[in-house]
């Protein structure tokens, strides 16, 4: 076994903003965010590993007002239709805050590029490894803005097709997440929907198997 690279002042580093990473909703209004920082940020999304170094992220930066508008009155239909797909939660789904776009320094839209295409090297049986890729880099760039103070929110609540016509995206190109970035309140010690009584997260005993798949109802 080789020695390890990192003191242990640096690896607890390491698992801390991990386990003090949240997905933020509330945001300080009219704050900013360095550009330098903002570069950091975007440094470590790209450091993320990909299936056949196919690199598949695309990273917009929303700095048009009127832009973030559109997309968030896009996440606001979306909003509705969650809520009535939901039945019996919508109203308990609608009170929830369920993004910052409003108010948040920094907007970005993550998609998946429109030449994935060509890169068969691991998607031949798993073509959904270059989605599997994207979402790698988004975590590492929820990892940074972590690391630097930051509170980074993913919103998954819009139609694709519709923010895809909005941004101008060609034919092939998807978006995959609209994250807000930037200075947040405060940082909860959990997860918001658990906080609000949504959800409760389920232990990792419960999540790892060993060998097999268990079978349901065994003792």
């Amino acid at each position: 076994m080789s020695e390890p690279s990192y003191s242990d002042a640096e690896r607890a580093a390491v698992y801390r903003v991990m386990s003090e990473r949240r997905d933020m909703r509330h945001f300080t209004p009219n704050s900013t965010v360095p550009e330098e920082v903002l570069r950091r940020i975007l440094e470590a999304a790209h450091t993320a590993p990909s299936v056949g170094l196919m690199q598949p992220w695309r990273f917009l930066r929303i700095t048009d007002p009127a832009v973030r508008t559109a997309i968030k009155k896009l996440v606001d239909a979306e909003r509705i239709q969650t809520g009535e797909a939901l039945g019996p939660r919508e109203a308990e789904f609608l009170a929830l805050k369920v993004e910052g776009i409003g108010d948040c320094a920094e907007l970005f839209v993550v998609a998946l590029g429109d030449d994935r295409e060509r890169h068969i090297f691991g998607r031949r049986t798993m073509p959904y490894m270059d989605l599997a890729s994207v979402s790698c880099a988004i975590q590492n760039m929820w990892l940074a803005a972590r690391a630097e103070g930051l509170g980074l929110g993913w919103v998954s609540l819009f139609d694709p097709a519709e923010l895809a016509a909005l941004l101008g995206m060609p034919e092939g190109a998807d978006p995959i997440a609209v994250l807000c970035v930037g200075p947040v309140p405060e940082f909860p010690d959990r997860p918001e929907l658990e906080i609000v009584g949504w959800t409760t997260a389920r232990p990792l005993d419960e999540l790892v198997y060993t060998n097999a798949w268990p079978v349901t109802g065994a003792s």
